[in-house]
């Protein structure tokens, strides 16, 4: 494979998933120092924040961080319009539509996995935003809503037929049905079960629309299992509790064949991050805990990060490296 064929390898073959109060900016710029090439995604930005708050907090990021999509969550046609403007001026790669959360707070704002009631709804919000940006607008969202009847596959075939001739370029499908009013960690419950098949089945009936899988993907061993049959794999919870896990990433998935950095390396360049941010500590640190996931120094590592003083992480990076 060539140099130029390695670097066409689409992003979103590999990508991390929107995760609220933890893919925020801090742990993505972590995650970087691991790995390269995967799309990330933000936390999600409900669309009137984004047009009536502090958008140059909400939207700021650092460009390390790219490739970059943007997560809006809402169903105002007309804000979702602006916020697509907002994203294309602040130069993320993608806009993506939350059409799958389930939480009660985001269904009070008519947005999240309510909207698989109105897919019509979504479309338009995609037509309008097509017309206003030039980036892909794209979508995340799960099977169907679980009181459909039956696996899904004809809601999830009637929503996707829709949003694709609306303009959506990439859809995200969380391989569950969702039900409202239920918390996300129920919805990803046993009660909900995973049917990747579905997903699967979508795949095959639109061949020419890139098509995503998302739901409980925990090893290389998983992302393989997807791939024949999709476009690209989406890691959640894995990515965030054993971040490290993602350093063959690159190499394996994109053919990059960069210096990965060491655990040790990692934590080093992430120091003078911690030395500008100290204010916001309480918030960063957390983010590293699963740097050392299932190593025999992984305790003193997480008593050393949650101190939340530097002198003391220095002193696990000295006195850990000495003893290796």
């Amino acid at each position: 494979m060539t140099h130029l064929q390695e670097k066409n390898i689409p992003y979103h073959k590999i990508s991390i998933a929107p995760m609220l109060d933890w893919t925020d900016r801090h742990f993505r710029f972590f995650l970087r120092l691991i790995t390269k090439r995967p799309l990330f995604y933000t936390e999600m930005v409900a669309a009137p924040a984004i047009l009536l708050g502090n958008r140059n907090h909400l939207l700021d990021y650092n460009t390390s961080e790219h490739p970059l999509a943007l997560q809006v969550g809402g169903s105002d046609i007309s804000m979702m319009a602006q916020c697509a403007r907002y994203a294309n001026d602040w130069g993320y790669k993608e806009i993506n539509i939350n059409a799958g959360c389930p939480s009660s707070r985001v269904q009070a704002g008519q947005f999240g996995a309510v909207l698989m009631k109105t897919p019509q709804l979504v479309a338009d919000c995609i037509d309008k935003m097509v017309g206003v940006s030039s980036l892909p607008v794209t979508v995340k969202t799960r099977i169907s809503l679980n009181d459909v009847g039956g696996d899904g596959f004809e809601a999830l075939f009637h929503f996707a037929d829709l949003v694709q001739k609306a303009g959506c370029s990439h859809l995200i499908v969380h391989a569950r049905q969702a039900k409202l009013n239920l918390s996300p960690k129920d919805n990803r419950s046993e009660r909900l079960p995973l049917n990747y098949e579905v997903v699967y089945r979508l795949k095959k009936s639109f061949p020419d629309m890139l098509i995503s899988i998302n739901g409980n993907i925990l090893s290389k061993q998983d992302i393989d299992t997807h791939l024949p049959y999709v476009d690209g794999v989406m890691i959640g919870r894995w990515a965030y509790g054993n971040p490290y896990a993602l350093s063959d990433i690159d190499s394996i998935y994109f053919h990059d064949t960069h210096t990965v950095l060491s655990r040790f390396e990692i934590l080093e360049n992430m120091l003078p991050y911690l030395e500008q941010n100290k204010s916001h500590l309480s918030v960063i640190c957390p983010h590293l805990l699963g740097l050392f996931h299932g190593q025999p120094n992984a305790k003193i590592y997480k008593q050393a990060v949650m101190s939340r003083n530097l002198e003391e992480i220095r002193t696990f990076i000295k006195t850990s490296t000495n003893q290796m």
